[in-house]
């Protein structure tokens, strides 16, 4: 268990608020008015937040304050600490038994597959409450109020432990109209139409051409960061995407994504739930990964 600093070095809320307030409004009587205090309490707080610190955090000048340096970089972290106690306690009175989970998710996973199904997560786990947020790269988790991240990705991550989730198949698809339009029968016949690229996955087309045994030398096309995008693009006819079959599932079953050729190709890295060790226990979220194992192994 992390041990919390000396008290010498946890100055009183009452002491960082007025801080913040005068910080951020660069006045000590709009901070006075903002918290309701006399203008002489304010100034009160600051110098002894100041004296405990053993910095000086504004230049007085004349009939006005202006941040020092220190006291810039400092404003910011106090800001964004009081925020996250703010946050924190917002979630504990909309649950007050302490079942929040705070979920890092990847935009299209969470848009396509996860969202859909939460529901049913929630109504056979009343006493949870899921906050969504999108992260598309691994984080850390102590300087984040996330409990848990949907990463995929090589399994690692720096401070986290990870449960396996699911492999991933892709497939290239396309548009039917642009599939029959440039007469796409065999592998190799993809060197000669536009292909649709992910910039979190540069190399997927060359494993792609490399696995199913055809030679190229140069690979190019469009530039996508999402797979919800590059998908429209593919149903736009504008080429031909790799994108994971779970994700399309629907584009396939309208008949609006068709295989442009029957070569599915197993993804190098895998999806996993992460989560910082000291959480591990922590009830929403054994009650979540519980249910996102089993209903990725159904789905």
């Amino acid at each position: 268990m992390t041990m919390l600093p000396a008290r010498r070095f946890l100055p009183s809320l009452s002491l960082l608020t007025a801080f913040e307030a005068a910080a951020r409004t660069g006045s000590i009587t709009a901070a006075a008015r903002e918290l309701d205090l006399t203008q002489s309490a304010v100034s009160r707080q600051i110098k002894a937040l100041e004296n405990q610190l053993g910095v000086e955090l504004f230049l007085r000048e004349r009939q006005t304050i202006r941040l020092t340096v220190a006291g810039d970089s400092y404003a910011r972290e106090i800001r964004e600490a009081l925020r996250r106690i703010s946050s924190a306690s917002l979630n504990l009175r909309a649950n007050p038994h302490g079942g929040t989970l705070n979920l890092a998710i990847l935009p299209t996973f969470g848009a396509r597959w996860l969202a859909p199904r939460l529901g049913q997560f929630l109504a056979t786990n009343p006493g949870i409450t899921i906050n969504l947020v999108t992260r598309l790269s691994p984080f850390d988790f102590r300087l984040d109020s996330i409990d848990a991240a949907i990463h995929f990705g090589d399994a690692v991550w720096p401070g986290a432990e990870l449960t396996l989730l699911m492999r991933e198949e892709t497939i290239p698809a396309c548009s039917p109209d642009f599939k029959q339009a440039h007469e796409i029968q065999a592998p190799s016949d993809l060197l000669r139409v536009p292909l649709l690229h992910l910039t979190t996955r540069p190399d997927a087309w060359e494993r792609w051409f490399t696995e199913t045994g055809v030679a190229f030398e140069n690979v190019h096309g469009m530039l996508f960061d999402q797979f919800a995008t590059a998908s429209q693009a593919a149903i736009g006819g504008l080429g031909v995407a790799l994108l994971p079959t779970f994700l399309i599932q629907d584009e396939l079953a309208r008949g609006e994504l068709v295989a442009a050729v029957d070569r599915p190709m197993q993804s190098a890295q895998r999806y996993y739930l992460a989560f910082p060790r000291e959480r591990a226990a922590y009830p929403p979220l054994v009650a979540f990964r519980d249910w996102i194992v089993k209903e990725l192994a159904g789905s």
